[in-house]
């Protein structure tokens, strides 16, 4: 009888053993995940995130692939992400557009609903004119701007309300200029904006640098600076706001997240896993060879960074007369 004892006390304390140590609390994934894109297949965003969900299935040791969900502007996939199952398969591919889809009446979604994991890309917006244009600084342009009649300077980049849009509207206002005595001519997208620019349509377009950068290069456009806190290394050449004393800075990004309930165990394994992908020479060379910009944050930090801007384009949107909340 006191071998019997002994024998099954020796068994509980192995198992308690094995599941203390040796059997993890959390077996995932078990599955293929998903990264929800709210943007179309081809563009800057579903490129970074095929890449990534390439890189991420390595990571954890199962297949994750990329389902766009487009539409609203960006509300459908954004929407789609925040109401998930909060299991950790689905994962959501933010972009600047979540802070804009509130103020816009496009859904209620906003950065509250999820829970943040890593952002990876942050491209700034550019200032460009045409190559004939007579101003080399943006100081130049924004003092023409301000003496001229009201309507005489169009500007483009975007839609309505995008972040091209918004950070053009916060840099007039910030040099003295109604955002609303200035023409913007709304486009489809920077490709759009951009041959409206070399036709003479519009005077100035705001977008990201790489998108303009082949016609600039190719001596058909010139960017005056962009809205960054320092210089691309990878076009260094082009100042900053800040180095024309102006104090802006302001672009898009892109990062993941998961919605709100999923379990802390599971999205510690999935920031685990995107520090990994990020931090890795071929995340470095992609994006690099890519053009985009690199910015991480992880965790809270990401998600006080898009908390301050969406409490921030509060301010922008009424400036622009575009709030609906």
């Amino acid at each position: 009888m006191k071998r019997t004892f002994v024998f099954v006390m020796m068994l509980v304390v192995t198992a308690s053993m094995l599941f203390a140590t040796g059997q993890p609390e959390t077996q995932f994934p078990k599955k293929p995940l998903t990264i929800i894109c709210p943007w179309s297949a081809g563009g800057g965003t579903d490129r970074t995130a095929r890449f990534v969900a390439e890189q991420l299935s390595g990571v954890l040791g199962q297949p994750v692939n990329v389902v766009n969900e487009t539409g609203g502007a960006g509300a459908v996939g954004h929407s789609a992400a925040a109401n998930a199952a909060p299991d950790g398969y689905s994962i959501g591919n933010l972009t600047f557009e979540v802070n804009t889809l509130s103020y816009l009446g496009y859904s209620d979604v906003t950065p509250n609903d999820f829970i943040p994991l890593l952002q990876f890309n942050q491209d700034p917006a550019a200032v460009t004119v045409s190559a004939d244009s007579p101003y080399t600084t943006v100081p130049e342009l924004l003092a023409a701007v301000k003496a001229a009649p009201a309507g005489t300077f169009s500007f483009s980049g975007s839609g309505i309300g995008t972040v091209w849009d918004l950070a053009r509207i916060a840099m007039l206002d910030m040099n003295g200029i109604d955002p609303t005595s200035v023409k913007y001519i709304p486009s489809q997208g920077a490709a759009p904006a951009i041959t409206e620019l070399l036709g003479g349509h519009v005077d100035v377009i705001t977008c990201s640098y790489p998108e303009v950068a082949p016609q600039v290069e190719a001596g058909a456009l010139k960017t005056l600076a962009i809205m960054a806190d320092e210089r691309n290394p990878n076009f260094s050449h082009i100042p900053t706001l800040k180095d024309q004393g102006i104090n802006w800075s302001y672009g898009t990004w892109r990062g993941f997240a998961v919605p709100l309930g999923t379990p802390d165990d599971v999205v510690a394994i999935l920031r685990d896993a995107l520090v990994q992908v990020v931090e890795s020479q071929e995340f470095l060379d992609f994006m690099q060879s890519s053009g985009f910009g690199i910015q991480v944050r992880v965790g809270d930090d990401f998600g006080d960074f898009m908390q301050e801007q969406f409490v921030g384009l509060e301010d922008i949107f009424e400036l622009a007369g575009y709030n609906q909340q």
